[in-house]
C-alpha cells in the first residue's frame, strides 16, 4: 500500500459570481460617520510615541552601504553592523560634513568617501549614534530632540501575523500632506471599493473599531477580471509618529486611503512618506580622539 501523497495547498483565489457594477454597489456614506472617524483619530493621536520615527523598510538597510533619509529636518544614515544589528546616526560626516548616505560599509564599519573617516557605530569625532530599532519590517530611529515626549526603549508596534505565514510589503511615497488627513483616511475603510475599485471589490465592514480600535473588513482583492482573493482583513492604527511629513513639526500617524492608496495593510505594516531636502551646512570639524585607523581592521590589505 503506497503512502498517501500530501495534499496540495489550494490557492486562495475565487471567482466572483454575479459581480455588482461600481455604480450599483451599496452606498456607504451613512456608515462612514465623521463622528466615528474623528473619535478614532483623536485616540490614535493621543498614543505615546516615545519619540520614535520610521526610517524606512528594514530590508532597505543593507550591510554593504549606508541608507540615508531626512526625518523632521534631520539627516540620518543607517547601516548594519557585523552582527546585522541596525545602526543609525547623523547623516553628515563630523570631519567636513560629507554626506554619508550610500557611503560604503566594510565589516560593519561605515567609511566616509571623502577622507576615509571610519564609523563603527560608537561615538567618535563628534558623531554620536541615535537609538535605533528594527522590528523585522520597519527600521526606526529615536529623535528625542524632535519628539518632545518621554523616550521609550522601543516603538509601540501593533501585533503582526507571524513572519512564517505572512507576506510583507512596505510602500514609501513622497509628498506634501496633512498628517491628520492621512490618519483619518486610514480610519475610513468604507471608501475602499468606491475610490479604489481597481484593487478592492465586495467590501463589507464587519467591525468599525469603535470598541476595539481594530477595523475588520471582508473584502476581495482583484487579480484579473473576475478572479479575486477574498480575505478578512484587520487594520490597526499605529502610534501617532510612524513617519515624517512635510510640515516642520509633523506627527504622521496612521496612513490610510482618501485620495492615496492605503499604506498600512492587513499586517499593520507601515511605510513613511520621506523626502531628502538639500543638505544643510555641515557642523564644525572636530578632531578625532581615538587612534587613527583609516580602515576597519578586518579589511586591512
Amino acid at each position: 500500500m503506497s503512502p498517501t501523497a500530501p495534499r496540495r495547498r489550494r490557492l486562495p483565489i475565487s471567482l466572483r459570481r454575479g459581480p455588482v457594477a461600481w455604480h450599483r454597489q451599496e452606498p456607504t456614506w451613512r456608515d462612514a460617520s465623521p463622528r466615528l472617524i474623528d473619535a478614532a483619530l483623536k485616540r490614535a493621536g493621543a498614543r505615546p510615541t516615545g519619540n520614535w520615527y520610521v526610517l524606512g523598510p528594514s530590508a532597505a538597510v543593507r550591510p554593504d552601504a549606508g541608507y540615508g533619509r531626512t526625518v523632521e529636518g534631520t539627516e540620518i544614515v543607517a547601516w548594519r553592523g557585523t552582527d546585522g544589528a541596525l545602526v543609525a546616526g547623523p547623516g553628515a560626516c563630523p570631519h567636513l560634513g560629507a554626506p554619508l548616505a550610500q557611503a560604503p560599509v566594510r565589516c560593519g564599519t561605515l567609511v566616509c568617501p571623502w577622507h576615509g573617516l571610519a564609523l563603527d557605530g560608537a561615538p567618535f569625532a563628534g558623531w554620536t549614534p541615535y537609538p535605533a530599532h528594527d522590528d523585522g519590517v520597519l527600521a526606526w530611529v529615536r529623535l528625542d530632540g524632535h519628539g518632545g515626549e518621554q523616550p521609550l526603549d522601543a516603538p509601540a508596534v501593533p501585533p503582526r501575523p507571524s513572519a512564517a505565514g505572512s507576506l510583507t510589503a512596505v510602500y514609501t511615497g513622497t509628498g506634501v500632506c496633512e498628517p491628520e488627513d492621512i490618519v483619518a483616511n486610514r480610519l475610513d475603510p468604507w471608501h475602499g471599493a468606491w475610490f479604489h475599485p481597481y484593487s478592492f471589490v465586495d467590501l463589507t465592514v464587519l467591525d468599525d473599531g469603535a470598541e476595539s480600535d481594530v477595523l475588520t473588513v471582508c473584502v476581495s482583492f482583484k487579480v484579473a477580471g473576475r478572479v479575486v482573493v477574498p480575505v478578512t482583513a484587520a487594520f490597526t492604527a499605529p502610534g501617532p509618529e510612524p513617519s515624517s511629513c512635510a510640515s516642520p513639526r509633523a506627527k504622521a500617524r496612521a496612513p490610510s486611503s482618501r485620495p492615496t492608496p492605503p499604506r498600512w495593510g492587513p499586517a499593520a505594516t507601515a511605510a513613511p512618506a520621506l523626502w531628502s531636502p538639500k543638505r544643510s551646512s555641515p557642523p564644525p570639524p572636530e578632531r578625532a580622539s581615538r587612534s587613527p585607523a583609516s580602515r576597519p581592521p578586518c579589511c586591512a590589505p
